[in-house]
Parts: structure tokens; C-alpha cells; sequence
């Protein structure tokens, strides 16, 4: 998977309308004429066939090294290990936020079905899943940031220091607006998923049964009906890694934080070829990874599926 997805990288960058050169020359103000541009690409190889490049560069890539940055005049796996644990706090907070807001508020809508708490759960999900990314955090940064000066709208650390200066509360208070916007993007589906999932287990004969004997709906749903529903929203969630890692992008744009998102952003804008694909390699994995503990928690969770599945 990865040779494939790596190939197919190195293809749509070198595809791109954007030429590298100019962008370069245009980032560093720099007077250059015909022949100094021709010397850059040639330095570059942008002048070699496409497959003498992508061989040299897979080839460079497999003894661990990526190239060198266009944008940050560095090499890119260094980049990636610098800028890759703020993306990853980010997502892992909205992560965590949209399980349990999604995961409650779809039990919530399980046990009260057909009555009003249901109907504005679906209807605020049908609401974020319609609601563009980066329109959300514009919103918040002009209700909490602007209008009631309650949050901090940029960055990870407040003016002045670096984010290895804040403190942990100080980088937790900016993270708070960046891991809101983000965690949208995983809030509705979830919602709508563990509904259903509760659904079935109500409507089941051992849901039925507990009923019977004096269970009332939300205890019924928040006791044996949550464990029932827990493995399949875990499953569904952890699955969904890689649209929170795209989220990301816009999140750390809006909000300036320091991640992964905003180096993406600079590197297309700026035909950084070395960095963009370095950092889809690491989204790659990074979503591999979120696949495999997907299928990691449903077999943990839920013990049919080992005994179906024997090793």
C-alpha cells in the first residue's frame, strides 16, 4: 500500500500547475534571470524524465531521507517530528471531545425516540454535518474570541513565548477553540451511528426483557445498552482518523496553531514537492494506523468477532 500511495503522491505533485521555481523565487524576493532559474530546476532535477526522479527519490527515501524543504530550508522528516506532536494533541483532544459528546448525545437519542430530545439531536447533527469546517471555526473565533473575549484565538502559546515556553495550562486554554472546531467533523456521523446501534439493542429481546422487568429507557440505554453500542462507535470513530487529520488542515490554518495542517498549507501554496509528499506518506500511515485499532477495538470489544475470526 505504501509504494502504491507513494507513487501516486509523487505523480499528482509533479502534476501540479504550480511552478516550483517561481514560487521559490517569488518566497525569497529574488531577482533571478532565465539562466539562473534553468540552474535552480537543474539543481533540482525538475529537467529529469519523471520516472529518473521518482526512482532517485524512492531511492533517497528508502535509506530515510526525504528530501530537503523548500519552504523551511530543511529536511523534511525533521519537519514532520517537530511539527507532528502538535497536529497529534490537536486531534487526539477533538478526537476524544467528539466521542463522548457524540456518543452521549446519541444514546440520549436512542432512549427518548420519536420525542423532542430526539428530534434536536438529529436535527443539531444534520446541522453539523452540513456546516463547513472552516465556516465553524470562523464562527467560534468570532463568538468566544471577538464577541465575548472568553477564549484565545491563535496559536499554542500566548504572544511572545513558543509553545515549549507555555505552560500545560496555558497550551490546553489555546487549544480549546482548535480541537472545538476540529472535533465537528466527527461529531454528527457518531451521533447518527450510535442511534441506530442503541436501536437495535432496545428493540432486541434481551433490551425487551430488561424493560420488562422495570428498566426505564435512558438507565436501559446508559447501562447494558451503552456496552452493547460502545465497541461499534469506538470502531466507527478510530475508522474516521484520517478525515480528522484532513479537518486539521483547516483547524490549524484558521487558528495559527503550529501543527502538521498549517506546513501543508504553506507547502502546496508554495510547490514545496519534498514536504507535501512527506507529510501524505506520514497521513498515510497515520490513517493505516487508525484502521488497524479500529479493527484492534472491535475484536477487544466485541468477543463474537475473535470467535468468528480465529487467529
Amino acid at each position: 500500500m505504501v509504494p502504491v500511495g507513494a507513487f501516486g503522491l509523487f505523480a499528482l505533485v509533479s502534476l501540479a500547475p504550480i511552478d516550483p521555481v517561481q514560487s521559490f523565487v517569488g518566497a525569497k524576493m529574488m531577482q533571478v534571470g532565465p539562466e539562473q532559474r534553468e540552474a535552480i530546476a537543474a539543481a533540482w532535477g525538475l529537467n529529469d524524465p519523471f520516472g529518473e526522479r521518482f526512482l532517485r527519490w524512492a531511492g533517497n527515501a528508502l535509506s530515510g531521507d526525504f528530501g530537503n524543504s523548500i519552504t523551511y530550508n530543511a529536511p523534511v522528516l525533521e519537519i514532520i517530528r517537530d511539527r507532528f506532536p502538535a497536529s497529534l494533541a490537536l486531534i487526539a483532544a477533538a478526537f476524544a471531545f467528539s466521542f463522548v459528546l457524540g456518543l452521549g448525545l446519541g444514546t440520549v437519542a436512542a432512549a427518548t425516540r420519536g420525542r423532542w430530545p430526539d428530534r434536536i439531536i438529529r436535527g443539531f447533527s444534520v446541522m453539523l454535518a452540513s456546516s463547513p469546517g472552516f465556516w465553524v471555526a470562523l464562527l467560534l473565533v468570532a463568538v468566544f474570541a471577538v464577541g465575548l473575549n472568553w477564549l484565545p484565538a491563535c496559536c499554542a502559546a500566548p504572544p511572545g513565548l513558543q509553545a515549549d515556553e507555555a505552560t500545560l495550562g496555558q497550551r490546553l486554554w489555546h487549544m480549546i477553540l482548535p480541537a472545538l472546531s476540529l472535533s465537528i467533523v466527527g461529531i454528527a456521523p457518531l451521533i447518527l451511528h450510535t442511534r441506530q446501534s442503541m436501536i437495535a439493542f432496545l428493540d432486541s429481546p434481551a433490551g425487551r426483557h430488561l424493560a420488562a422487568h422495570g428498566w426505564g429507557s435512558l438507565p436501559l440505554a446508559f447501562g447494558p445498552g451503552l456496552r452493547h453500542a460502545l465497541g461499534c462507535a469506538l470502531t466507527v470513530h478510530l475508522a474516521g482518523a484520517g478525515e480528522l487529520f484532513g479537518g486539521s488542515v483547516l483547524a490549524e490554518t484558521v487558528f495559527a496553531w503550529p501543527g502538521l495542517g498549517q506546513a501543508t498549507v504553506r507547502a502546496a501554496t508554495g510547490a514545496d514537492a519534498p514536504l507535501l509528499i512527506g507529510i501524505g506518506l506520514a497521513t498515510l500511515l497515520f490513517v493505516f494506523a487508525g484502521n488497524l485499532a479500529a479493527d484492534i477495538a472491535a475484536r477487544l470489544l466485541d468477543p463474537r468477532l475473535a470467535r468468528r475470526n480465529p487467529a
